[in-house]
């Protein structure tokens, strides 16, 4: 079983899958795509350890790759795709002006969203962005603000830019840790998943418990 997932995470249409997962939930956030960035990297995690614990006991071939440079190109796959989802939600909601101004209007919670990300990106607190992208939808929801605001895009780019970044080398990170520490096995995905989430859980508490601006001036008055 190890040796055909080993095989798989070399196959280039792996990143393909990843790619087109992460580009995706951005509009439809119950895709698993951290789940498939994390398997992809416990994956070629344990497959790195074999083919060394191998080549130690000189009863197989090296691993047909060296784990860094994979390593490396899952982070970036999965950063690339996340960013174009993120540049694909802003200029629709910039290009839909009173239609998405509107709908985030009738929500109280997207028009929370507005003003935090508002006043954020106006004092270069961009962090606020790769904060949510850790949060169930959150991804989804500052891309949307971004383009409803109308933000120039120097000012939302480097933001997603580094979300994506930070997530995927997170996903991919914890990924790997797993598939070192239990292999490509479902317990090492599981608690790698596990770390994901919490990632996330922590997160969307962090985003809720910052109160908007208004209100925040609403209280100290």
């Amino acid at each position: 079983m190890q040796e055909t997932l080993g095989e798989l995470i070399y196959a280039p249409w792996i990143y393909v899958l990843i790619a087109l997962s992460v580009l995706l939930d951005v509009f439809l956030p119950f895709l698993p795509s951290g789940v498939i960035v994390i398997a992809a990297a416990a994956t070629a995690a344990s497959t790195a350890a074999a083919g060394t614990a191998a080549d130690a006991a000189a009863i197989a071939p090296p691993a047909p790759d060296a784990p860094l440079p994979t390593v490396c190109a899952l982070v970036l796959c999965a950063a690339a795709a996340s960013v174009l989802g993120d540049l694909a939600v802003y200029r629709l909601a910039r290009r839909g002006g009173d239609r998405f101004a509107r709908a985030v209007a009738r929500s109280r919670q997207l028009a929370g969203a507005r003003e935090r990300l508002g006043h954020a990106l106006a004092r270069g607190g961009g962090p606020l962005v790769v904060l949510a992208r850790f949060a169930p939808g959150g991804r989804s929801v500052m891309s949307l603000i971004a383009g409803v605001e109308q933000r120039r895009t120097r000012e939302f780019l480097p933001w997603s830019a580094l979300a994506g970044l930070v997530w995927a080398g997170y996903g991919v990170g914890a990924g790997y840790v797993g598939g070192q520490w239990l292999g490509a096995t479902w317990l090492g995905t599981a608690v790698s998943v596990l770390a994901l989430f919490c990632a996330g859980a922590l997160a969307a508490f962090l985003v809720r418990r910052r109160p908007a601006p208004g209100a925040q001036a609403a209280q100290t008055s």
